[in-house]
């Protein structure tokens, strides 16, 4: 098995690519090993000391670092724990629905107004994928006033140009196509 890696935006996270599906549908993030009994890799990696953070694409996995740790001495541990987990077969997600912890992107609801469906399928077909390029994710939160609210993943999470790419990318975008959204912002 050859698992490639790839800087991402944030110095803080690599993206590991294991050159297989990781997630069937959706994505999930785990933050401890403790909150991560859904995901038996997840778990796995974040007991290797100096792991902070764990999100899992459809065919990725994006690791971030605590502040002290080192890519020098984290990365083989990691590269060594996916490695031996998807060499011995086991299972990425125990609930495949991702439920603990996942997010399966949510197609408009029935509810939602026509700006706030505009939105989400903006999200969903344009911006969503070009982030999953980066080890994140965006999600969407709410729309109020104007503003959407976003939650950011994985590499976006913490990211140094994170902010950049909320107003620079997205709020850009979704100012051009849809004239009632005045502002982008992050909410955790």
């Amino acid at each position: 098995m050859f698992i490639q890696t790839e800087q991402t935006p944030n110095p803080a996270s690599l993206k590991f690519l294991p050159g297989c599906e990781v997630m069937l549908r959706g994505n999930a993030e785990f933050k401890t090993a403790g909150d991560a009994h859904a995901s038996p890799l997840a778990e796995r990696l974040l007991k290797i000391a100096g792991v902070a953070g764990v999100f899992l694409g459809k065919d990725f996995i994006t690791v971030t670092k605590a502040d002290a740790a080192d890519w020098t001495a984290l990365k083989p541990l990691i590269l060594g724990a996916i490695m031996e987990h998807f060499t011995t077969g086991q299972k990425v997600m125990l609930n495949e629905d991702a439920e603990h912890g996942g997010h399966i992107p949510s197609a408009a609801a029935e509810t939602d107004s026509d700006v706030v469906k505009q939105i989400k399928e903006l999200l969903d077909t344009r911006i969503r994928p070009i982030v999953a390029q980066d080890g994140g994710d965006i999600v969407f939160s709410s729309f109020e006033g104007g503003v959407v609210y976003l939650h950011m993943r994985g590499a976006c999470a913490g990211c140094p140009s994170s902010t950049a790419t909320l107003k620079a990318g997205i709020e850009k975008m979704l100012k051009h196509f849809i004239p009632e959204v005045e502002e982008v912002r992050a909410v955790n």
